[in-house]
């Protein structure tokens, strides 16, 4: 019996590769300080793959920074970004904190996105990061 194709198939194949806006960093001047910031956007929007229909989230990053630290202007502009892209709420959540992560390179982070209700459903998405070294504190 063959495979039946999702009609999502193939809709997410661009999620790892399409272009965004760059996450600009500044450094950090209290490296040598163990803190948390917490960043939230109740704001974020992208489309629904499926329906074309916006999706609207509440994007809340906690991290604790090592080297660098987020500009925030730039972490807005990459967040509209997503505005007029079909992306599936797992998708986002992970492309964000990769990219994330890549440019801010933290000693942890977490990301946590709560999608408003839409069709009856409330979707949470959470993920989070230990650098190596602050792995090997933690044992």
């Amino acid at each position: 019996m063959p495979k039946t194709v999702s009609e999502y198939e193939r809709k997410q194949e661009y999620v790892r590769v399409v272009e965004l806006p760059k996450i600009e960093v500044f450094e950090n001047k209290y490296f040598d300080r163990e803190y948390t910031v917490k960043i939230e956007y109740p704001e974020f929007s992208t489309l629904c793959p499926k329906t074309e229909m916006p999706d609207y989230a509440t994007i809340e990053i906690v991290y604790s920074p090592k080297k660098y630290l987020v500009e925030l202007k730039s972490l807005k502009l990459y967040f509209v970004a997503f505005r007029n892209i079909g992306f599936f709420h797992e998708h986002f959540t992970n492309r964000i904190f990769d990219d994330f992560i890549s440019a801010v390179k933290p000693n942890w982070a977490k990301i946590e996105v709560r999608v408003n209700n839409r069709g009856g459903i409330l979707t949470s998405i959470g993920r989070e990061y230990l650098n190596d070294e602050a792995e090997k504190k933690k044992r």
